[in-house]
């Protein structure tokens, strides 16, 4: 168990390499209840969360979900986001436990000139991951919603294990199928949800899955996370998340710096490395170029345990980020060669 944002967390129940292959094989559960959650009501909920977000959120239909992220003036992160439609008058935005009083203060401050009711509702949520090629059949033993019609980044109201209006998501920070659940906080209503879910998967060997796992199943993924991908010193473009920032929608918080910075050359960009020498890549490792020389650093690394390699997402200068382009990775003092790979590492077979 270790401090996360305020949270006793597990890092693992019964070891990360066991875990991490049941969610990619089978099926695993995360309890993510620490993940914050902010709510938007009122005419102009959506004025608000366009101009905090760097997303389209007037292209979300009701029972929709995206991602996007909350920027500075600067262009660079405050956080990285999830976006739910209820309604026209009514958005949930998820954020990450380790920055939600900073978001949530953020995003009271600017908020402000739109008028409504921005609350955090972080309080009165629980919520748990169902991840894993088995998480429809699992999840499935527990509600009469017909998980099948729930798209990818799609959600809606139903009953599970007996509880009602439960918000279920089909999201995901693992690369895999799966959903998030969120439903009332109080201990007996997570303790019998929890329990409930890992009976529903034992016959598809339903793990438990701590932080551990999560991390190094969103790294095959090529997910970033907030403090190591990005950050307040980071931009967008630098991070290789353009296809979430919308410059032709009106005016968001870090969208002048944002075009003004798409004239520049990059300095940095975000790729991927495979070990290629026996050597583990270690966050905040130096990224070395032939001659040995200092060019970049790695922001997550370790052992991948589907893919069975050693990985790393890293910053580079463009010249050093073309796929295939040789680099080394210093490690413990000795550069150990490493190669530019496509992101993500890992994708599910299409069905």
């Amino acid at each position: 168990m270790v401090d996360f944002g305020g949270w006793d967390m597990p890092v693992e129940y019964s070891g990360l390499i066991a875990e991490h292959m049941a969610v990619r094989t089978g099926v695993g559960l995360f309890d993510v209840s620490h993940m914050g959650e902010i709510q938007f009501r009122g005419p102009k909920s959506l004025d608000a969360v366009q101009y905090l977000s760097m997303n389209d959120a007037s292209k979300l239909a009701v029972g929709q979900a995206h991602y996007s992220a909350l920027l500075t003036p600067e262009g660079t992160f405050v956080d990285d986001i999830l976006v739910h439609k209820f309604s026209d008058n009514d958005y949930l935005m998820v954020v990450n436990a380790g920055t939600k009083d900073k978001d949530f203060a953020w995003i009271q401050q600017h908020a402000r000139r739109f008028g409504g009711h921005v609350a955090d509702y972080s309080p009165h949520y629980s919520q748990l991951a169902i991840q894993g090629p088995r998480a429809v059949e699992t999840l499935a033993k527990l509600t009469t919603t017909d998980l099948n019609a729930i798209k990818n980044y799609r959600f809606v109201w139903g009953t599970v294990n007996g509880v009602g209006n439960v918000l279920i998501a089909r999201t995901g920070y693992t690369g895999e199928d799966g959903f998030e659940i969120y439903f009332p906080s109080d201990e007996a209503t997570g303790h019998a949800m929890w329990e409930a879910i890992l009976e529903a998967g034992a016959e598809f060997g339903i793990l438990p899955c701590g932080l551990g796992a999560r991390n190094t199943l969103r790294l095959e993924a090529g997910m970033t996370l907030y403090g190591h991908e990005i950050s307040d010193e980071i931009n967008v473009w630098a991070a290789g998340l353009d296809r979430f920032c919308k410059l032709d929608k009106p005016e968001f918080l870090g969208r002048e710096a944002l075009v003004a910075a798409k004239e520049r050359p990059l300095s940095r960009k975000l790729v991927g490395l495979e070990m290629t020498e026996r050597g583990i890549a270690r966050d905040g490792y130096r990224v070395l170029d032939a001659e040995g020389k200092a060019i970049g650093v790695v922001t997550s690394g370790s052992p991948a345990p589907f893919l069975k390699k050693n990985i790393a997402l890293a910053y580079v200068p463009p010249a050093n980020a073309e796929i295939g382009s040789a680099v080394a990775v210093e490690v413990r003092g000795q550069p150990v060669k490493a190669q530019v790979v496509p992101v993500p590492f890992y994708k599910r077979a299409k069905k």
